[in-house]
């Protein structure tokens, strides 16, 4: 089993490299269209800018690729700003046009916390401080329980957090969150000001906000998950 880390310029991905090799993954960063066709799973991170990321990728000739990918049935991860360039536009570039495999909209931070969540959180700041690097809780949302004899909802995690409990921290660094349409998708949300989402699963394609790689224990299990998923 193989792990393509694609390597488009937009930073940060030795720190991934790093968490697969010490899961003993066998893991290669390449911007090689046959070593990313070839692998059996795929990762997109990165750090940086909207515009400049998509700018990369298709200087580099990567966007029909990692189309073909997620098109594949491969299990494909997007990290960080891997997650955000796989939606249709971000408020940090406008213009800019993402790949739009997922639907959804990336916005920025609000500078002013709603009173609302002040309230609810029994914050006293009324600034928020962008952009969010830290810490920050996982909370389940509520999926449809595909049980035709009950209307019930229950809270579970897609497969990337199996085994690993609502309210686990996880690391981030953003100024930019999610705002996916399709709410079926969104596996897991944190909240920051606001409530985002966190993490999304739509068929083999995965995608976390957060970086897992730095994310210590809880980070390590969602790679590992990850790595199962076939």
């Amino acid at each position: 089993m193989s792990t393509a880390v694609i390597d488009y310029g937009a930073g940060n991905i030795r720190s991934v490299e790093n968490a697969m090799k010490a899961l003993g993954q066998k893991t290669c960063l390449t911007s090689s269209a046959s070593d990313i066709l070839a692998a059996d799973h795929v990762i997109l991170p990165g750090v940086g800018a909207f515009g400049d990321a998509m700018a990369c990728i298709r200087r580099k000739g990567l966007e029909e690729i990692i189309r073909t990918v997620c098109d594949s049935g491969v299990p494909f991860l997007g990290i960080c700003l891997g997650l955000q360039i796989l939606f249709e536009e971000s408020e940090e570039s406008p213009g800019v046009k993402g790949l739009s495999i997922l639907k959804g909209r990336i916005v920025r931070f609000p500078a002013k916390q709603p009173d609302s969540f002040r309230r609810d959180n029994g914050s006293p700041d009324a600034f928020l401080k962008v952009p969010e690097i830290g810490w920050n809780a996982l909370t389940y949302p509520e999926q449809f329980s595909g049980d035709s004899d009950s209307d019930a909802s229950e809270n579970r995690p897609g497969r990337l957090f199996q085994g690993i409990p609502e309210g686990s921290h996880v690391y981030y660094v953003h100024s930019y969150y999610l705002q996916a349409k399709d709410p079926s998708i969104v596996k897991a949300r944190s909240e920051y000001g606001v409530s985002f989402d966190a993490s999304v699963e739509s068929g083999n394609v995965f995608a976390c906000q957060f970086h897992p790689e730095k994310s210590e224990k809880v980070g390590m299990q969602i790679l590992k998950n990850f790595l199962e998923v076939r």
